[in-house]
């Protein structure tokens, strides 16, 4: 009701002394309310964000503010930005992110939720507008015109300050972590963790928020006993998190800093009564909010508040339809109401319940009153609703109550965040993902095999007495003979399609170059590849012949149902959603996969798929591993269609006989829509009316025969498989193109990458991680892999940390006690979980965010990420410990696993850690045991780019086309003219955006792929200098040479040669006419033309670049028949070059 007058001030989501600073958005938040004080007029914190302290002035909380038409020093807004602890990358994907360009700066504000791209002409800004993460292109239906920019660290570093640290540095010289920190901070470098020594390194005092307020706010205190509790919890794990001292340091990451002498007091969290001293000094009234009965203060400073709970029907129909009459009555009479939803959906949807029953209504925009006479609609959120009896009475009528009423009371859901109004546009062009080459990677290159990458180097060609310069990137083979150097291969960027990084075995042998060892492991891998195209294609004919079911269009009710959508779909996950609607929209049965990270909403793809097969009648089977994540789904499916006559049950272990058996005769006579099951589902003397869509979740968790199963259910279902880290056997089948594929790979907003820590197993360590989840009101899952002795386990933890409450689970256990501990688990009745890995596949419980995973190197990779997926799922940020025994000594795979899990810890890391799968255990065959060998013989991209050809010939022969059996590659096009073509550094300096830039140029096959990259470039780095567009008439010449049939166009002496040619008579008097002095020779199959000259006479200087290149293309077309083509992109003029004989 107040709108932008109301401001979160968010608490520091890591303790004051740990080694890790706190998100940069968190930061970027608390910076912006401080610089805002004057404008609000509430302010909302937690506990947390009250007792601990604030620096009281700092330099640089201040906003940087851009605006367009208006002047800024370009370096100084730089500046500026560093000092704000901004990061310096060449491409920006986080908070706290920028890049330049030339006159462009890429930023990441730390308030915002996308990051703007500001151009400068000159000192002035002409345009700032958003741009998406995901693909680097602006947005353009978003206007943003000006942008305020907030620091991403508490403390940016002033010179007073790198001194002071310098100094402390100096003091302090036995503490390596500290000295590591402090050298950093004096090198202006903001370092991870600088926040613990906060007093340190800064003379202002610390206070906390009361004090920095206006003298005449109210600070109300909400619950006032709950919150000293809070406080006194926070300081005391607080100072045991620093006893801990955590020396144990795992890769790579530290316990807090065990910093004698230095005095860090002033930023531990203060005690309530502090607080209360400060607040009565800076002269602020204090209330405080209790519930009724419990006596905070003498009675007469008591004020009681009058209030009674609203109506709650919970979803009963008659009660329902009781309270509407109550409400139609109510504002009938003049009386005001609120109803209170999450989501725009309801909303809608409530607007016309409430007409239907003659309620007047209205929806509310932020800042607006409840009216009198109607029911007012406020998106928020809130669970309860309240009766307010005495309201100012309006004038010469009787007072009558406000009435509240939530969603909840309503429907009985349980609602989630609040969505945000705003879709973000989901339009999606090339993702952008630079290839990263480092030192030393195998690279497969198409004609000369396997070569390792030395690096990217420039070269100035010299033909006769011009120059020119070109990027190459050079590659390192076998030598050609025994005891000599190893070969180089300069690989021109133009022809950069024609490499592929190799995944396969553990090191490959290096090729020798353009030796027949190469052109035999291919022919072999070839012909292998042939018979398992075979049997694909008889594969994918059967699917192809079988008629699917043609699902109808999407109807208002799956409109409705996606609106209730608690969450901002990602980009990623709304394509997803199109291409499954699609897949069913279509006659041929769908088989696709969608991989996505743990917690990337995969499960709503699948929500919504399954509702559209219940529109039209048919049933639908959702299969998973574990009877827990059964009940679960089955949970979100209801939840989702609430409100919608679709009939859902769940058959598991946990199903009695006689429910099951009702189930069976549900799915026979098709009273039941939806059946969420384990491999019960898969039983023989299952029948179905008509199942139109199998859903298979965690797909690597189900074994061939299950798949079998599946698939003999009826070859024309619509399948859609969901996995997080899919088995190397399901990438193949997807990258072979038999299956088709949808990956997830933007994180849902607001998700921090879990932190995880490997190490040696220590009590004290566990202690302080499960405590300082209990402190956020959190959870925590132990991973404890041995049934029989789990519950000495839990006994031991019970006494580390003997106030939480532990409980223990496992599949042993009794079915109906194994889930009521999950499900008291879920409502939060108990704060540790001691568990096997029963909860690996997909419990979502986002209220767990720490892991604790015991003898974590008797696992294997996906489990590891799996589990690791199982917190952080919510916007707070999940901590995961992975540990094994003290002492105990690792097998190299082990030591692999761990760290590549604690490597890719970032978001998203589930493809990367298959492809690392797929590497260590080495690919497998798709359909069967004789192949494995030939994958690490040449690699997995161009093993599958096999496959893939020789399935399309199948498919040819299939349709009664002409095959085009070859055993050679795709051609390699040499153009090698005078011509200044490269990307200069000045424009892209970079090295990996360069390289994708020219990746993109390479694989271009017409003038429609270039319109794209150019589009692309100009939004991404500005207007194109000459040597780039130069670099496009290239390409456009050899998609006219690919045209013609032509692989090489090259400089010889003073003559342009074209290779291979075959030219009849006719063709041959024309070249004579056309080009006097031009030799043909059958033999070698060349051609040889005089060099072109700008004049007729014989000084003129020879042509070059842009107009040598249009020469080159006029040439082909008048001689080979291809349309004439302008290399600069417009449309074909008549070139007034003229060619002189010799």
């Amino acid at each position: 009701m107040l709108g932008e007058k109301v401001a979160m001030f968010p608490a520091w989501e890591t303790l004051p002394h740990e080694r890790l600073s706190p998100g940069v958005d968190i930061i970027g938040r608390r910076a912006e309310v401080l610089h805002n004080l004057d404008s609000l007029q509430v302010i909302v914190t937690a506990a947390r964000g009250l007792s601990q302290p604030i620096l009281q002035e700092v330099e640089g909380r201040a906003p940087v503010h851009l605006e367009e038409d208006h002047e800024y020093d370009f370096d100084a807004v730089v500046r500026e930005l560093e000092f704000r602890a901004y990061k310096h990358v060449d491409m920006v994907a986080k908070r706290g992110e920028y890049a330049t360009r030339g006159g462009i700066i890429d930023i990441f504000p730390t308030t915002l939720d996308y990051p703007v791209r500001v151009e400068f002409w000159g000192d002035e800004i002409t345009d700032i507008r958003q741009f998406s993460v995901a693909d680097q292109r602006t947005i353009p239906e978003i206007e943003v015109g000006r942008v305020d920019i907030f620091p991403a660290r508490e403390l940016p570093i002033t010179d007073a300050i790198a001194k002071r640290a310098a100094d402390l540095a100096v003091k302090h010289p036995g503490n390596p972590a500290l000295v590591e920190l402090l050298t950093k901070v004096s090198e202006h470098i903001p370092a991870e963790g600088m926040e613990a020594l906060l007093p340190a390194l800064s003379d202002a005092p610390m206070i906390t928020l009361p004090e920095i307020l206006r003298p005449t706010t109210h600070v109300v205190m909400v619950g006032p006993e709950k919150i000293r509790r809070r406080v006194a919890d926070l300081e005391k794990t607080d100072a045991e998190f620093l006893a801990a001292g955590w020396e144990a340091a795992a890769m790579g990451a530290d316990g807090p800093l065990a910093t004698e002498g230095l005095d860090t007091e002033a930023s531990s969290y203060r005690s309530y009564e502090s607080l209360e001293v400060s607040i009565s000094e800076s002269g602020l009234p204090l209330w405080t909010f209790s519930p009724p009965g419990m006596f905070a203060a003498p009675e007469e400073e008591t004020l009681p508040l009058e209030f009674e709970p609203g109506p709650t029907p919970r979803g009963n129909i008659e009660e329902i339809d009781a309270m509407m009459a109550q409400l139609l009555a109510h504002t009938n009479a003049g009386g005001r109401a609120a109803f209170i939803a999450p989501a725009q959906g309801a909303i809608k949807r409530m607007v016309d319940r409430f007409a239907e029953k003659g309620i007047r209504t209205k929806v509310a925009t932020p800042g607006w009153e409840p009216t009198a006479g109607e029911v007012t609609l406020y998106q928020a959120l809130s669970h309860a609703g309240l009766v307010f009896p005495k309201v100012k009475k309006p004038k010469d009528a009787e007072a009558l109550p406000l009435v509240v009423v939530t969603e909840t009371d309503l429907t009985g859901n349980r609602v989630g965040d609040i969505a945000e109004a705003k879709r973000r546009p989901a339009k999606r062009r090339n993702k952008v993902d630079p290839l990263a080459l480092k030192q030393g990677d195998f690279v497969v290159h198409e004609t000369h095999g396997i070569g390792k990458f030395l690096k990217m180097a420039e070269r100035t060609i010299q033909s006769g007495d011009e120059t020119s310069r070109r990027e190459y990137i050079v590659l390192e083979y076998a030598p050609s003979k025994r005891g000599q150097p190893a070969d180089q291969l300069w690989v021109p960027m133009d022809s950069l399609d024609l490499l592929s990084k190799y995944t396969g075995g553990e090191s490959p042998h290096l090729s020798k170059m353009g030796g027949s060892d190469w052109k035999n492991t291919k022919k072999k891998a070839r012909a292998a590849v042939r018979e398992i195209a075979g049997e694909l294609v008889e594969l994918y004919a059967k699917r192809q012949a079988a008629p699917g079911h043609q699902f109808s269009p999407d109807n208002p009710w799956q409109a409705e149902m996606e609106d209730n959508f608690p969450f901002v779909e990602t980009e990623d996950q709304m394509l997803a959603i199109d291409a499954v609607k699609h897949d069913m929209e279509s006659t041929v049965p769908m088989d696709r996969v969608v991989v996505g990270d743990v917690g990337y909403g995969k499960t709503e793809v699948a929500i919504r798929a399954a509702f559209k097969a219940v529109q039209d009648g048919m049933q639908v089977a959702v299969l998973v591993p574990t009877t827990l994540l059964a009940q679960q789904h089955f949970d979100t499916f209801s939840e989702r269609m609430t409100g919608f006559p679709v009939k859902i049950e769940v058959l598991s272990r946990f199903t009695s006989k006689k429910e099951a058996k009702d189930i069976f005769k549900g799915l026979a006579d098709g009273s039941i829509d939806i059946v969420v099951g384990t491999h019960r589902l898969l039983q023989t003397g299952v029948h179905w009316k008509n199942l139109g869509l199998i859903v298979v979740d965690e797909e690597q968790r189900f074994g061939v025969e299950h798949k079998e199963h599946i698939k003999a259910l009826k070859a024309s279902v619509d399948v859609l498989t969901m996995s997080a880290t899919p088995i190397p056997r399901t990438l193949e089948m997807s990258m072979a193109g038999i299956r088709e594929m949808s990956t997830i790979l933007t994180p849902p907003e607001d998700r921090h990458p879990v932190l995880t820590y490997v190490g040696a197993y220590e009590d004290k360590q566990v202690a302080a991680a499960i405590r300082r989840e209990l402190l956020r009101d959190g959870q925590t899952f132990f991973i404890h892999n041995k049934v029989s002795d789990i519950e000495k386990k839990a006994r031991e933890l019970r006494d580390l940390v003997p106030e939480a409450r532990v409980v223990v689970a496992h599949g042993q256990m009794n079915e109906e006690v194994l889930e009521q501990t999950v499900q008291g688990f879920w409502d939060r009745e108990y704060d540790v979980l001691v568990c096997t890995t029963i909860v690996e596949t997909g419990l979502d419980i986002a209220n767990a965010n720490t892991l604790i995973v015991e003898n974590a190197h008797h696992m294997g990779l996906s489990q590891l990420h799996q589990l690791r997926g199982r917190v952080g799922r919510s916007r707070e940020r999940g901590y995961a410990y992975f540990l094994y025994p003290k002492g105990a000594t690792l097998t190299e795979t082990s030591y692999d696993r761990l760290a590549t899990i604690a490597q890719n810890n970032d978001l998203g890391a589930g493809m990367a850690v298959a492809m690392k799968d797929l590497e260590m255990r080495g690919a497998g065959n798709v359909l069967g045991a004789q192949q494995s060998g030939h994958i690490a013989g040449v690699g997995f991209d161009l093993y599958v780019r096999l496959v893939g050809e020789a399935v399309e010939t199948f498919k040819s022969l299939a349709r009664g086309e002409a095959p085009t059996v070859t055993d050679e590659g795709p051609k390699e096009i040499r153009i090698d003219l005078p011509v200044d073509a490269h990307i200069p550094e000045s424009y892209i300096d970079s090295e990996r955006l360069r390289l994708e830039v020219y990746r993109k140029l390479a694989a271009s096959q017409d003038n429609g792929d270039l319109k794209a990259v150019i589009e692309e470039m100009e939004d991404r780095f500005g207007p194109l200098p000459q040597e780039v567009l130069r670099l496009l008439s290239v390409a456009r010449l050899r998609h006219q040479a690919r045209r013609a049939g032509i692989s090489d166009i090259t400089v010889q002496g003073t003559r342009i040669k074209f290779h291979p040619v075959e030219l009849p008579d006719s063709k041959q008097v024309r070249l004579k006419r056309l080009y006097p002095g031009s030799s043909f020779r059958a033999a070698a199959k060349a051609i040889n033309v005089p060099f072109p000259k700008a004049g007729r006479n014989v000084t003129s200087p020879k042509l070059r670049d842009t107009e040598l290149i249009q020469w080159a293309a006029d040439f082909l077309s008048a001689l080979f028949d291809v349309e004439p083509i302008n290399v600069s992109g417009a449309q074909p003029t008549s070139s007034n070059v003229v060619s002189v004989g010799e």
